[in-house]
C-alpha cells in the first residue's frame, strides 16, 4: 500500500498543497449533499406518508442544477479574469445563504415555483469548486507525471465527498429533520469556501485583460466532445440517485439510499486511488473511451437486481469506472484548453456533467411515477447508451485532437 500512497505523499508535501486541498474538500461537501437532500426534504414534507413526493423532488433539483450549469461557466470566466477569491468570496455565501432560504419556504409548505426560485439562486452562485481546485494544481505543478497524480488526487477526494455525504444527508434527513441535510449543506459551501479562499498562496494569478483578446474556450479542439460525453455520464448520476431513494423505499428501507449511493462511490474511491497511483503508457483518450464503455455497459445491472444489498453490491464494481473515466476527461481537457482558460474549460466539462444530471433526475422522477424504480433504473440504462454511442461516435475526433496537442504534455 505505501507504494501506492507515494505519489500523493509526494504531492501533497508541496508548498500550501495540503491545505487548499483539504479547503476544497470542505467546500464541495454541499455538492455531494445537495440534490440527495433536496430529494429527501422535498419528497418526504411534499408527499404522502405511504409515497413521498419524487416527481416534484427531481423538478426542483433540476432547477438547482440548471442553474449551476447556466452561470458556472460565466463565474469561472471571471475567476480566470480577476482571481478566485475576488469573484467567489461572495457567491459562496450567497449560495450557502440562498440553500438556507430553501430550507426556510419547504419548511413553510411554499408553493413549488418559490423552492424553483431558491433553488435556481443556490445552484447559480455555487461555482465549480473542483474546477477551482484542479486549477490550482496545474498552477503549482509542472511535471506532467504528478499533475497526473494530483487530478487522480482530486477525483479520489471527489468520491470521498460522495462516499460521506450521502450518507450524512441521508442520516440527518431520516434520523433528525427532513432539512437537517441541506442546512449541514450551506454551512459546507460557506465554511469551506471561504477557508479555501483564504489559501492565497496557491492562488493562480489573474489574467486581467488579456481575456477580452482570447477565442472562447468552446472553440477549443475537443471540447465540445468531452462535454457532451459528459452530458451522458451526468445523466447516470442524475437518474442513481433518484432511483436509488425510491428502490429503497420500495424495499422498506428508505435510510438504506444514502449508504447505497455510498457504496457506488466508494468503488469509485478504490477504482480512482488505484488508477492514481501508477503512470500509463497507452494513450488518454483511449482510456477515457475504454472508461465511457465500462461504465455505460456496467450500470444496465442496477436494472436487474432485486434487493438493495445487490444493488449496492452492482454499484461498487461498476463505480470502479467512475473516477478513472473522469480523471481521464479531465485531463483531456486539460490538454485541449490554453492554460490561462483552464478554470473555465474545466467548469464547461463540469457544467456538462450537471446539465446530465439535470435530465436525468426528473426522467427518472416520472418514470418512477408511472413504473416504480425500475421505470428510474430504465433511464438509468438509456442514458448509458447515449453515453456509449456519443464515445463511439466522437472516438476518431478525440484521438485526432488529442494528437495535436502539443502543450500540456499528456499524463
Amino acid at each position: 500500500m505505501s507504494h501506492v500512497l507515494a505519489p500523493y505523499r509526494a504531492i501533497l508535501s508541496l508548498p500550501g498543497a495540503l491545505a487548499f486541498s483539504l479547503a476544497g474538500v470542505l467546500a464541495r461537501f454541499h455538492m455531494s449533499m445537495l440534490g440527495l437532500g433536496i430529494v429527501l426534504m422535498v419528497s418526504t414534507l411534499y408527499g404522502t406518508p405511504e409515497r413521498g413526493d419524487y416527481a416534484m423532488a427531481g423538478r426542483v433539483v433540476s432547477a438547482n442544477v440548471i442553474a449551476f450549469a447556466i452561470c458556472s461557466p460565466q463565474i469561472s470566466k471571471l475567476v480566470d479574469r480577476f482571481g478566485q477569491a475576488r469573484v467567489m468570496r461572495p457567491a459562496v455565501v450567497f449560495s450557502g445563504v440562498s440553500i438556507a432560504a430553501l430550507v426556510a419556504a419547504a419548511t413553510a409548505h411554499s408553493p413549488e415555483w418559490v423552492l424553483y426560485i431558491f433553488a435556481v439562486l443556490a445552484g447559480a452562485a455555487g461555482g465549480s469548486i473542483g474546477a477551482l481546485v484542479r486549477a490550482r494544481w496545474s498552477y503549482l505543478v509542472k511535471d506532467p507525471a504528478q499533475l497526473h497524480t494530483a487530478y487522480s488526487l482530486e477525483s479520489v477526494l471527489d468520491e470521498f465527498v460522495f462516499v460521506v455525504g450521502p450518507v450524512l444527508a441521508t442520516v440527518l434527513a431520516t434520523s433528525v429533520a427532513p432539512q437537517a441535510g441541506l442546512i449541514v449543506a450551506a454551512c459546507a459551501i460557506v465554511g469551506g469556501g471561504l477557508f479555501f479562499m483564504a489559501q492565497k498562496a496557491s492562488e493562480p494569478p489573474p489574467r486581467g485583460r488579456t481575456a477580452e483578446r482570447e477565442p472562447s474556450v468552446l472553440r477549443a479542439p475537443g471540447l465540445l466532445v468531452v462535454a457532451a460525453i459528459f452530458i451522458g455520464i451526468g445523466a447516470i448520476f442524475g437518474a442513481t440517485d433518484v432511483a436509488t431513494v425510491a428502490f429503497a423505499e420500495e424495499q422498506g428501507q428508505k435510510a438504506a439510499s444514502g449508504v447505497i449511493l455510498a457504496v457506488f462511490a466508494g468503488g469509485s474511491f478504490l477504482g480512482g486511488l488505484l488508477y492514481g497511483a501508477r503512470q500509463w503508457a497507452s494513450p488518454l483518450w483511449r482510456r477515457f473511451v475504454l472508461g465511457v464503455l465500462a461504465l455505460g455497459v456496467g450500470v444496465s445491472l442496477f436494472f436487474v437486481v432485486s434487493t438493495v444489498w445487490l444493488l449496492a453490491a452492482a454499484m461498487f464494481v461498476v463505480g470502479f469506472a467512475i473516477a478513472p473515466t473522469l480523471i481521464n476527461g479531465n485531463g483531456l481537457v486539460q490538454q485541449f484548453v490554453r492554460p490561462t482558460q483552464l478554470t473555465e474549460g474545466l467548469t464547461w466539462a463540469n457544467t456538462a456533467l450537471t446539465v446530465g444530471v439535470a435530465a436525468g433526475a426528473p426522467f427518472a422522477g416520472q418514470f418512477i411515477e408511472t413504473s416504480g424504480s425500475h421505470g428510474g433504473f430504465q433511464v438509468v440504462v438509456y442514458a448509458g447508451v447515449l453515453a456509449v454511442v456519443i464515445t463511439l461516435l466522437a472516438a476518431r475526433s478525440l484521438r485526432r485532437h488529442a494528437g495535436v496537442i502539443v502543450t500540456p504534455a499528456e499524463v
